[in-house]
């Protein structure tokens, strides 16, 4: 028998495409109104209920990147408290918690962080996924993802020739989560090390290339993958 896994931020980009794409893995997907992780009554409500193997924490807030500046209240909320309530109701029922995180989260002067490097968040959003790293950390039987990933196709008509990331799409992700979701720790994902430029002409040959000259986003935004590959190439 599969595990359940009850996938939290139901509505979100991601988790509507995994709901679209998956294939391999038994998911049961809350919406915020189902699955409160502010109230932490909800959230024992619907494991106690459920009682699944995993809880993969999808929910959260991202972009744009400014509400984080200008919201910290909600930005600390959604992806601080609610995400340590979860560790919390995890701990309490003894089931494995899987939190995305980013490779915001390391500082993105230099690149090739590896998942044992020192982090330093370069914005808010990457100190908020931080904090709830801080408390997923505490509790052993959680995995957590940094991860790079945007929509498909490429959204952006303008992408910077001097900045220097590993995304991949949300379809990608999916095809690989089957082999990480059994993994504690935490691990780097991603796609190819490369330019954003580089990355977007591929599926739009019309992309105009500019240069960033915003010292707030950094240049070398890329992950060691070794670990991941590793994970990948192992057929077990």
């Amino acid at each position: 028998m599969k595990k359940l896994i009850i996938v939290t931020g139901g509505d979100g980009r991601f988790a509507k495409k995994l709901r679209q794409k998956n294939k391999k893995l038994f998911l049961k997907f809350f919406n915020k109104k189902e699955l409160n992780i502010l109230d932490i009554k909800s959230i024992n409500k619907v494991l106690k209920k459920f009682k699944p193997k995993i809880v993969l924490h999808c929910a959260g807030l991202s972009r744009p990147m400014e509400q984080h500046e200008n919201n910290i209240n909600k930005s600390i909320n959604l992806n601080i408290v609610g995400t340590c309530n979860l560790v919390k109701a995890c701990s309490n029922f003894d089931i494995k918690l899987i939190y995305f995180s980013t490779g915001y989260v390391y500082d993105s002067q230099r690149g090739n962080y590896k998942e044992t490097d020192p982090v330093k968040p370069f914005n808010n959003y990457g100190w908020s996924k931080l904090g709830g790293e801080c408390a997923v950390k505490m509790y052993k039987k959680s995995l957590i993802l940094r991860i790079t990933m945007t929509e498909k196709p490429f959204a952006y008509k303008k992408a910077y020739s001097n900045v220097f990331a590993n995304y991949m799409f949300h379809e990608d992700l999916i095809n690989i989560l089957p082999k990480l979701i059994n993994k504690f720790g935490v691990i780097n994902v991603g796609g190819k090390a490369r330019s954003v430029y580089d990355f977007g002409k591929i599926y739009n040959k019309n992309i105009l290339k500019i240069k960033n000259i915003d010292k707030n986003i950094p240049p070398h935004q890329t992950m060691n993958l070794n670990l991941l590959n590793k994970i990948l190439k192992n057929k077990n």
